[in-house]
């Protein structure tokens, strides 16, 4: 199994569909009286490159780099710094950047000289938390030009279909409910839903949390944040496709 480490660049967002009403990185910087809404380099910027003493990468091969998960890699104000981000992960190569966004209607214009068809150490993920977004983003990740590429319906605020446009081009759909304070349900008859929709596309299903409020067999429960991916995990809904 992989090594896995967060590596966050830039840091700073703007909401941008109903998904991100209740957003941790606005909760979080809130507390510590940090505007979120200025995108900064963090300190961590160049973490890929960086040296031991013995010369060798800190980072070690085969890491699986979750990136940019208090921003989002396609925000407008990073479009200065994206090149040379570009230029890291192409170095990396024997690393796995996967990233996650909203905006994918910003991939293409965003994408290095070299792309092509992508490069095969990147994977990029739409968040699409209803059916409006589904319908507004899953066409424009179908046409990406990217190697990898899944979803997530993360927070999942109600019931989505796909319409019949999920298929191979997708490697996998990831689900969870919200956390939080004031986290909104998620409904077990949802979840399941997209789990047959992806069953029947022979796509990969992921049931990564229940979040905070959610209803099962019509009865609504608080599940403590400690609780939620292990209480997704006993559901024993994950479904690998061949």
């Amino acid at each position: 199994m992989h090594e896995s480490e967060m590596w966050n660049l830039w840091h700073g967002c703007h909401r941008k569909s109903e998904g991100c009403r209740h957003c941790y990185v606005f909760r979080r910087d809130m507390q510590h009286g940090i505007d979120s809404e200025i995108i900064r380099k963090t300190a961590a910027y160049d973490l890929p490159l960086r040296r031991n003493r013995q010369g060798g990468y800190k980072v070690p091969p085969g890491t699986i780099m979750w990136t940019c998960f208090t921003s989002d890699f396609f925000i407008e104000e990073a479009d200065e710094w994206r090149d040379d981000v570009w230029g890291m992960m192409r170095r990396r190569s024997d690393l796995n950047f996967v990233i996650a966004t909203k905006r994918p209607e910003r991939i293409k214009s965003c994408l290095p000289a070299d792309w092509g068809e992508g490069y095969a150490n990147v994977a990029v993920c739409c968040t699409m938390e209803n059916q409006r977004r589904a319908d507004e983003r899953l066409p424009l990740m179908r046409e990406a030009p990217l190697l990898h590429k899944s979803v997530i319906c993360e927070p999942l605020l109600e019931r989505i279909t796909f319409r019949g446009k999920l298929d191979a081009w997708c490697e996998h759909v990831t689900v969870g409910g919200e956390s939080g304070p004031a986290a909104r349900m998620c409904d077990y008859d949802w979840v399941l839903d997209i789990r047959r929709q992806c069953v029947d596309a022979g796509v990969s299903f992921h049931f990564k949390q229940t979040g905070a409020v959610f209803r099962k067999d019509g009865l609504v429960y608080r599940i403590p944040r400690s609780e939620q991916s292990e209480q997704a995990r006993c559901a024993g809904v994950n479904y690998h496709a061949e």
